[in-house]
């Protein structure tokens, strides 16, 4: 980019020259290091000039003294550990308080990784065996793990053109053993959760939702997470705002508050928890050791005070990409229950079937455009582990039941998520793309996708 070019998108993004120059060579370095290990060939800069545009990983891209200062006080005061130490943590609890305040919600609990926070917030709605849980038959293992770990019942449902959860087939999976359902905000885009809330609160059943992959997305204005009974979200590093791991839980519930805490903590309800509530509700059970340290807690508090100029910077590319190919012949979209909301993590095109679909991701990477079937999650249905039942002892509660030996997986019971998943073509976005990565990746889109469609 030249001089020029530089000054403009800097200014565009409300950032001093000098500053987007830092972070361009930040960036630049840490894609070189990306392409020593996976084979591509660079970030923005080097893309600019005709390699392969590369998104990065988000959160990184906006490290900077603020996290290196947190870090360095935690090293300073000798106190890693969130409880106790020779001076008194601070980290995790101010983290917890931010937290719990940005996402709109009561309570905000910091843990280990996404993953032990769905196993919190199962614990928190004191779900066991003999209950089923609906989960969308597209998502990553920790929400069906988390099912499988309480000895419950994990029951599929499809996703629809949202790439989220099918309300429609989420109803027709209720049993009267329906405990929950994991309404997953899958790719940075929100569920359908007007329809989602509606049926489940119509059937008394407890919506958990799933907003790893969507940290600051919102839907009707309210941030995913706090809509349902308890939210989660994930810290790892491909996600918005990361600690290399991390997540965490939010409620408004202060039972589901204190059992989550319980069970993250080896059943201990801690003072600093029982102020947040005002007393405890929930005698002490066995629990877990989920902790979050001081080092993450420090990191993440850097990080969610950037957040929203992170999500500005990664939706401002979207949505011109959008803008530049919205007019194409044919094209169509990734349904967005709430287009507003949706984070930008991508641009997705729905093609005809497979072939087109395959024609489609092989003509844009060959002008290096980072583009791909749908990632980051699992067809869950149809892995061999799940076809199999296979649990960590072969009497596992889950599956010794009459519904769990009666219940199959497999292909024939997803063939809607399927058929989208075999459609769908995926064009990823980065908050630091140039004016330059832009107009490439609309460029080759508009040469490609009709080409693709119609062969």
């Amino acid at each position: 980019m030249s001089n020029a070019g530089a000054k403009q998108w800097a200014e565009s993004r409300g950032v001093s020259r000098r500053a987007f120059l830092r972070q361009s060579v930040g960036f630049s370095t840490g894609a070189a290091a990306v392409a020593a290990t996976s084979g591509l060939s660079g970030g923005g800069a080097v893309a600019a000039t005709g390699g392969r545009i590369d998104p990065g990983y988000f959160a990184s891209q906006f490290y900077d003294e603020a996290e290196n200062t947190g870090v360095r006080e935690v090293v300073e005061t000798g106190s890693p550990f969130r409880f106790w130490g020779p001076r008194t943590p601070q980290k995790v609890k101010a983290f917890e308080d931010e937290f719990a305040k940005y996402m709109g919600t009561t309570y905000a609990l910091g843990v280990t990784s996404g993953t032990a926070a769905l196993d919190c917030a199962v614990a928190g709605l004191g779900i066991g065996p003999g209950d089923e849980v609906i989960v969308p038959a597209y998502t990553w293992w920790s929400d069906y793990t988390c099912v499988v770990h309480a000895g419950a019942l994990p029951v599929f449902a499809d996703i629809d053109r949202s790439l989220c959860l099918d309300p429609a087939d989420f109803e027709r999976r209720i049993t009267p053993r329906t405990r929950a359902v994991i309404a997953v905000h899958l790719l940075g885009g929100p569920c359908d959760m007007d329809e989602i809330l509606r049926i489940a609160r119509a059937r008394k059943i407890a919506v958990i939702e799933d907003a790893a992959q969507a940290v600051g997305a919102t839907y009707r204005g309210k941030k995913l997470g706090s809509l349902g009974d308890v939210g989660i979200y994930s810290f790892q590093l491909n996600k918005m705002i990361s600690s290399g791991e991390g997540g965490a839980l939010v409620t408004r519930d202060p039972v589901i508050y204190e059992r989550a805490v319980r069970f993250h903590d080896m059943g201990v309800f801690r003072g600093l928890f029982s102020d947040r509530t005002g007393q405890s509700r929930v005698p002490m059970f066995a629990g877990e050791n989920f902790r979050m340290s001081e080092f993450t807690g420090a990191v993440l508090l850097a990080q969610l005070a950037k957040l929203d100029r992170m999500k500005a910077e990664l939706k401002r590319a979207f949505l011109a990409v959008l803008d530049g190919v919205k007019d194409l012949p044919n094209i169509r979209f990734r349904r967005q229950p709430d287009p507003e909301g949706d984070l930008g993590y991508a641009l997705y095109m729905e093609m005809n079937d497979r072939a087109g679909r395959d024609r489609c991701i092989a003509g844009l990477r060959e002008r290096g455009v980072p583009a791909g079937t749908l990632s980051g999650s699992v067809l869950l249905p149809t892995e061999p582990s799940v076809v199999n039942k296979q649990t960590r002892h072969p009497d596992w509660p889950s599956f010794t039941s009459p519904e769990g030996r009666a219940i199959r997986y497999g292909r024939e019971t997803c063939r809607q998520t399927l058929d989208i998943f075999d459609r769908f073509v995926q064009v990823r976005m980065g908050p630091k793309y140039s004016d330059a990565d832009v107009a490439r990746i609309i460029k080759a889109i508009r040469e490609v996708f009709p080409q693709a469609y119609k062969a």
